[in-house]
């Protein structure tokens, strides 16, 4: 070991040479230039006598800026299941954790009328929903502030069970119909039938593990 580096592990024992430029470090220890300075600090590492911290600047501010990503992402609830084929799944609120969205991806500003349901079934498979199909484990971002227009796809309670389907008002009733790959009849409801409409999908999160 020559003389500059023990210059260098002595300066190690006083300051934090890892915050220090390769000039300022040849300044204190004698070096002549910054290559040089670069060469035995390579080379004590190699021999495990100094250890760079791995929590350095550069790994600081990754995190500094991965934390402002994460407390800017919306905590979206999400609320149970819904069939995209027959209504059989209860249509009873159940907290199932939080679903982590940028804002940027969500087609609305307000964002306190907004939950996420798991879709079952592939009865929506040919649907359209921002260049997205819905399938079975997909995840759905439903605004419960959006008034249903024909052509959307809504998130209805039919017979106290929870069903996804595309809404069409036809006036003296309501159809409700599938956009599929298999042959699926489409649901007529008339003022009768007990029908709510819980909310307009309005966005879909593709499931990139498939449905579970």
């Amino acid at each position: 070991m020559n003389k500059i580096q023990l210059k260098i592990i002595e300066l190690a024992s006083k300051k934090n040479i890892w915050s220090m430029s390769l000039r300022e470090i040849g300044k204190e220890v004698g070096g002549k230039n910054a290559g040089t300075i670069k060469y035995h600090l390579d080379k004590l590492q190699e021999m495990r006598v100094l250890k760079k911290p791995i929590q350095d600047n550069a790994l600081k501010k990754f995190q500094e800026i991965l934390k402002k990503s994460q407390d800017s992402l919306l905590n979206i609830p999400i609320l149970g299941a819904a069939n995209c084929g027959v209504a059989t799944l209860v249509g009873e609120e159940m907290f199932d954790g939080y679903l982590k969205v940028s804002p940027g991806l969500i087609p609305t500003k307000d964002f306190n009328n907004l939950f996420a349901i798991k879709a079952e079934g592939n009865s929506l498979n040919m649907a359209n929903i921002d260049n997205q199909n819905i399938e079975s484990g997909d995840y759905l971002i439903i605004d419960t502030n959006s008034n249903p227009q024909n052509g959307n796809y809504v998130l209805s309670i039919i017979d106290g069970c929870a069903n996804i389907k595309k809404y069409q008002n036809e006036g003296d009733k309501i159809v409700l119909k599938s956009e599929s790959t298999e042959d699926i009849p489409p649901i007529f409801i008339d003022k009768q039938t007990d029908y709510l409409i819980n909310g307009v999908v309005i966005k879909v999160i593709k499931n990139l593990k498939g449905g579970e």
